[in-house]
């Protein structure tokens, strides 16, 4: 694989196809994060919402707010592009755009790890849920830190 250095392109050209890339990846994200806050607005539908305790619905209130910041954390590179679209600073918005996907990745994996917890807890009991969420959340650090880090060093 070519790094930038390596490529044969102008700083522009560098610039449009880091952003094209970027616009790829907030898709993938944006279907992920929309079906899991459908899934958790579906929820309270369901007959056994009502035989949670206080603690399970303010976690679950707390993991559809998360759902819809994680929606807005993807926005918001479109929108950073929309407002400074045509102002020749796309150097900005590509890097403005790399700290917000971090984000939007640090929140979507709380918001699986929070859903995959909750929903264990709901079924089974709090041990299994503490057992499943903390197995998640070091298999996504794994996968979303190590993994990464390992292919450039």
């Amino acid at each position: 694989m070519a790094s930038d250095d390596e490529r044969n392109e102008t700083e522009a050209e560098r610039e449009d196809r880091k952003w094209d890339d970027m616009l790829q990846e907030l898709r993938v994200i944006q279907t992920g994060a929309q079906l899991t806050g459908g899934f958790l607005l579906t929820l309270p539908f369901q007959q056994r919402f009502a035989g949670l305790t206080d603690l399970q619905e303010a976690v679950y209130l707390g993991l559809v707010v998360l759902a819809a910041l994680v929606v807005a954390q993807v926005l918001t590179p479109i929108a950073i592009h929309r407002r400074l679209s045509g102002e020749h600073v796309k150097g900005k918005l590509v890097s403005s755009a790399h700290l917000a996907m971090q984000a939007v990745l640090v929140s979507l994996s709380v918001l699986v790890v929070g859903t995959t917890t909750f929903i264990f807890d709901v079924v089974v009991d709090g041990a299994a849920a503490l057992v499943v969420g903390a197995a998640l959340g070091l298999v996504l650090v794994v996968l979303l830190v190590v993994v990464p880090r390992r292919l450039v060093s």
